[in-house]
């Protein structure tokens, strides 16, 4: 079966729509996660409410800007940093061979902390759902990145060159970017979200071999000759 591919103009255009719709919302959370930063243990919580957020914004939801305090930002903060150890660790090694595999796997593992938070999965699972998901897909990824980088560097240049007003303007256009960027994040993770269940729906799917009964009946028959021998 062919792999779906990204559709990276629709996705820039529905990170600008979601974006825009989302702006003050979420300009007021970034304000507040700021302020408290500085918070130890409160400043964990509240960055995985930013990654909550970013998944909310991509399904083209409204956002609570409070919500970063939820409580249930703090569940399984060991499973959070493990995860975030095994993607810094793994990212380096694959940058020491020749650097590209490095940008490949900081790709294919892009999402992983997104799934780690949305599928409540192992962080391995993550990582492995994220590479499995993005298959195919990885220089759409790469490309629709840039293209955002590009774009916003563009439309903040051309702004910052006219006369007296350019400096604020280019601020402006800089924050509003900001949250389009965030939200074109958002809609990638949306489509290889459902690609994950997708691939998770097929493992369930899969039925069990007969290795259990097999061996259960192997330790039977262990069991008998060694009684009849004594």
């Amino acid at each position: 079966m062919a792999t779906e591919k990204l559709d990276i103009m629709q996705t820039i255009k529905d990170g600008v729509q979601y974006g825009l719709k989302n702006f003050f919302p979420l300009l007021l959370m970034v304000i507040l996660y700021v302020v408290t930063v500085w918070i130890p243990y409160l400043n964990v919580g509240t960055t995985i409410g930013l990654y909550k957020a970013i998944i909310q914004i991509g399904r083209g939801e409204t956002i609570d800007p409070t919500s970063i305090f939820s409580g249930e930002n703090f569940k399984n903060l060991s499973g959070f940093f493990l995860l975030l150890g095994l993607l810094y660790i793994g990212t380096v090694v694959a940058t020491i061979f020749m650097f590209i595999p490095g940008i490949v796997m900081g790709v294919a593992w892009s999402f992983a902390v997104y799934f780690f938070i949305d599928k409540k999965v192992s962080p391995l699972k993550s990582l492995q759902l994220s590479y499995d998901s993005t298959y195919g897909n990885k220089w759409r990824i790469f490309f629709t990145e840039f293209l955002c980088a590009f774009l916003v560097g563009l439309v903040c240049g051309i702004l910052a060159a006219i006369p007296k007003v350019g400096p604020v303007l280019a601020g402006v256009a800089v924050i509003l970017c900001c949250a389009i960027v965030v939200a074109v994040e958002g809609v990638m993770y949306d489509f290889f979200s459902k690609k994950a269940n997708e691939i998770l729906n097929k493992k369930n799917e899969t039925p069990a071999g007969p290795a259990a009964p097999v061996v259960e009946a192997e330790v039977d028959e262990v069991v008998d000759t060694v009684r009849t021998e004594a």
